[in-house]
This record gives structure tokens, sequence and C-alpha cells, in this order.
């Protein structure tokens, strides 16, 4: 288990910026750089008696959007889909809230 353990760890060291930004791309003659949310994790154990061990783990992978020129400044676009889908539960709970203030002045 150890060994496995060693081996997430040496492969996974190097992640983080490097994955999160990826590498510049010409577009229609303009160099932009995608931008992306990246998070993962792992998990084990094992169970004493008879030597039984488990482990597994997951990531996701979220492209926020691409930094890139803008009459000559460094300029970030976002990308409107996942904005898009990252606002429908923050609005559901600020609906919610209202919701529940309006019936409590009501009362």
């Amino acid at each position: 288990m150890a060994d496995t353990f060693a081996s997430f760890v040496e492969t996974f060291k190097n992640v983080g910026v490097a994955k999160a930004y990826g590498p510049p791309v010409t577009v229609a003659g303009e160099e932009i750089v995608p931008v992306a949310l990246v998070t993962f994790g792992f998990g084990g154990g094992g169970e004493g008696g008879e030597g039984a061990s488990g482990g597994g783990g997951g990531g996701m992978v979220l492209p926020l959007g691409v930094y890139g020129s803008s009459g000559g400044r460094a300029a970030f676009r976002p990308n409107t889909v996942v904005t898009l889908v990252c606002l429908v539960p923050v609005i559901a709970v600020v609906g919610a809230a209202v919701r529940g203030a309006i019936r409590a002045a009501r009362s």
C-alpha cells in the first residue's frame, strides 16, 4: 500500500498551475491561454483482520475562460456557460432566502 501511495504522490507532485493554465494557443491570429479550475482527491483505507484494503480517487476540471490580448493589454474572458451553470445554485439560495424573509415579514 505504501508503494502505491508513493507512486500517486510522484505522479501528481507537479499538478497545479501546469494543469490550471493550458499552453498558449493561437486562434484567429490571437494568442490565448486557457484557464481552468482543477481539483482532485484520493482516499484509501484498510481493514486490520485479513489485510484487505482499497482506495479510489477522482477529479474535476471546469473551463473558466481564457486570457487574451485586447488592444495590447491582457484581458480575461470568462466562459459564460460555466459561469451561468455555477450561478444557478447561488441564485436558488438567494431566492429561498428572500422568500423566507418575505414570509417572516408577513407574519
